[in-house]
């Protein structure tokens, strides 16, 4: 029975298995998405949104036991400067996983998983101003007024 064991293992020891999700998730932090396995991006999943959330709240304690699980200070800057304001009225879900299909050459299934927030494409559609369609057909022309010629007085 596997009670209470909701921890994927990945096939690794608990200090590969650490090190690994906290490359992949200063990864994630610096380029806002990456391509994995879909069992290691559900992992990174549960890894990551616990430090999002931590990151809302600027203090001391809270970058420090971030750092511990980062381990890079340059991803705990950015996550705490440029991830935390732009997520900072979202209540979870910070990260989305995109299934990609299967891998070439062992079958893996592959996925993507991404920062919400930072997809243009989800968020294009809603900042869009509808404009309402015109004619083709020009409005109003004028034409120009037709230069008179100067009168010459003649003497």
């Amino acid at each position: 029975m596997r009670h209470g064991k909701k921890i994927n293992h990945l096939g690794r020891k608990a200090a590969h298995r650490k090190s690994m999700l906290a490359n992949m998730a200063c990864s994630l932090i610096e380029h806002k998405r990456i391509n994995t396995t879909l069992a290691k991006a559900k992992a990174l999943k549960q890894f990551v949104e616990p430090l999002v959330t931590k990151s809302k709240e600027d203090t001391t304690h809270n970058r420090r036991v971030v750092f511990s699980r980062l381990r890079q200070k340059a991803a705990v800057t950015e996550l705490f400067r440029d991830v935390a304001t732009k997520v900072g009225d979202r209540p979870g879900g910070y990260t989305r996983i995109i299934k990609l299909g299967n891998r070439l050459g062992d079958n893996a299934e592959m996925a993507m998983i991404e920062l919400v927030d930072y997809n243009n494409t989800y968020t294009a559609g809603e900042k869009k101003k509808k404009t309402t369609r015109r004619s083709r057909r020009g409005g109003k022309q004028t034409t120009p007024p037709v230069p008179t010629t100067a009168s010459t007085e003649e003497e």
